[in-house]
């Protein structure tokens, strides 16, 4: 079995995509943060002493998204064309869904960007409330969705 991210010597190395073709590369992934009631009726009428929660949660998971390359090792520095974040507050589960879309036209895929995306947004959302809930859970960080390149438009079938 050939590894892409292996060289000859048997050390790391970042995989050559330069053959590659340029193409439009979507992925969408999601994360899950779980949280006692009253942690989300503080989220949304403003109650966290150290802001709105929401909004610099998705400003962080742009970041996140943005900064994905100098985290993973192996990942290529990429040009984002798009980065959403959206979030889904389900109070009868007492979590927030966490949603982002990522987008690029090049020669590699924005799964990761997409990933850490929203484990960084999911990471704020804990930092943030962290005094008044110290067991939230993050969870469900998944790859729901991609498009472009080689393997064409992939979806999770959800249960």
């Amino acid at each position: 079995m050939d590894f892409t991210h292996i060289n000859e010597q048997g050390r790391a190395r970042m995989v050559d995509v330069s053959s590659k073709t340029d193409s439009e590369r979507v992925a969408v992934a999601r994360a899950v943060v779980r949280m006692q009631r009253k942690t989300i009726e503080l989220i949304k009428s403003g109650g966290i002493k150290k802001g709105d929660v929401l909004a610099v949660a998705q400003v962080a998971g742009i970041m996140g998204a943005k900064q994905t390359s100098n985290l993973i090792p192996m990942c290529h520095p990429l040009l984002l064309t798009s980065v959403n974040v959206e979030f889904t507050i389900d109070e009868d589960n007492n979590c927030i869904l966490i949603e982002a879309q990522v987008k690029t036209t090049g020669k590699t895929g924005v799964e990761m960007e997409a990933l850490t995306a929203v484990s960084t947004a999911a990471l704020t959302v804990y930092d943030m409330c962290k005094a008044v809930d110290r067991w939230m859970e993050i969870t469900e960080v998944q790859l729901m969705e991609k498009d472009g390149g080689k393997s064409g438009h992939l979806k999770r079938e959800l249960d």
